[in-house]
């Protein structure tokens, strides 16, 4: 479906509502979209963002059923295009666009291949070296490593999954001896400790390539994983970076790029989040909707090839959303 003669975008489905990234794409497109929004948790926040009629549950993303249940409900709610915000949906939906092609229902989430790609940190890693982009010395644990694989990490120095999100596993080690305790079977990854400022680059690319705007953002303070306070940085280094990487995994939405400054200040590679980041309401601040804008391409709209943004800064805080209760936790589930 192409966006209407009032602008209108359809009818968007939008998964993991519970999450903070579904609650920005769900604000981003209200009043531009027909909103539904899904979760595993009948008290999901984002839930209660759209009306009554529009909510519904389904099983987790890595169930067997979770692709027919999506189906279901996008069928059911008459969608035009789903998005997937939750990291264990994102390669099954992708996997099953063809299906849901076939019910003329768009998906807006990055290729196999790019999911493929930024879910092992390893392969990213080996990808952006290859190319010439800026990574950390990094050491895949496994049986039978050489004695002195571990020098170029210097001390201390950080281990973390080689698939996974949130932070789950990473811990900084103090020398090697600690890494008695770590498993040596290609899970995990060992990588030098950078020294800088942390930055999450959000980064909007055209469906057919090309990157629209990159928009840095330093996290100054971070709890539970989730930046609490931090601001958008205009450089060019790093708007530069963001792009390189972009390019190298083959971006065609909206993608996070996770870097950290080395003692030269220059950026390199912590990892990329191929979906939309829950702290992108800084970045609409900025004056980039990355949201509105990804579903407006997705939809055939023109968009300019590059895009600025302003500086601001922001603080984060709950907020409350009263709920009449005899719709509190009423919700079906979606199902074949």
């Amino acid at each position: 479906m192409a966006v209407d003669a009032q602008g209108n975008l359809g009818t968007v489905l939008v998964t993991g509502a519970g999450g903070a990234a579904a609650v920005t794409v769900l604000r981003s497109l209200t009043g531009s979209a027909t909103l539904v929004a899904a979760d595993i948790d009948p008290v999901a926040v984002g839930l209660y963002l759209v009306p009554r009629e529009r909510r519904a549950l389904l099983p987790r993303g890595d169930d067997d059923e979770f692709i027919d249940a999506l189906l279901a409900v996008a069928i059911q709610q008459c969608a035009d295009l789903v998005i997937p915000t939750v990291d264990s949906e994102l390669r099954k939906v992708s996997a099953a666009r063809d299906r849901f092609a076939a019910a003329g229902i768009d998906i807006l989430v990055e290729s196999v291949a790019t999911l493929d790609m930024c879910l092992d940190k390893f392969a990213l890693m080996q990808a952006c070296s290859a190319a010439s982009v800026r990574v950390p010395a990094t050491v895949l644990l496994e049986k039978g490593m050489a004695p002195d694989a571990l020098e170029p990490l210097g001390a201390p120095f950080i281990i973390k999954p080689r698939s996974g999100a949130g932070g789950r596993g990473f811990e900084i080690l103090r020398d090697a001896t600690e890494l008695k305790r770590v498993p040596h079977d290609g899970t995990m990854l060992a990588q030098a400790l950078l020294p800088g400022d942390e930055y999450s680059i959000d980064v909007l690319a055209h469906p057919d390539g090309g990157v629209i705007a990159a928009v840095p953002r330093r996290r100054d303070k971070v709890d539970s994983g989730i930046a609490v306070a931090g601001r958008t940085v205009a450089d060019d280094a790093l708007e530069d970076f963001g792009r390189q990487v972009a390019d190298v995994i083959g971006a065609r939405g909206v993608v996070n790029v996770q870097a950290k400054l080395d003692n030269s200040g220059t950026p390199a590679l912590l990892e990329v989040n191929s979906r939309f980041p829950g702290t992108m309401a800084l970045t609409q601040a900025a004056g980039i909707d990355m949201p509105l804008l990804a579903v407006r391409a997705a939809r055939g709209e023109n968009l300019p090839r590059h895009m600025h943004f302003k500086e601001v800064a922001v603080v984060r805080y709950w907020e409350d959303i009263v709920v009449p209760i005899d719709e509190y936790a009423q919700i079906g589930r979606g199902r074949t």
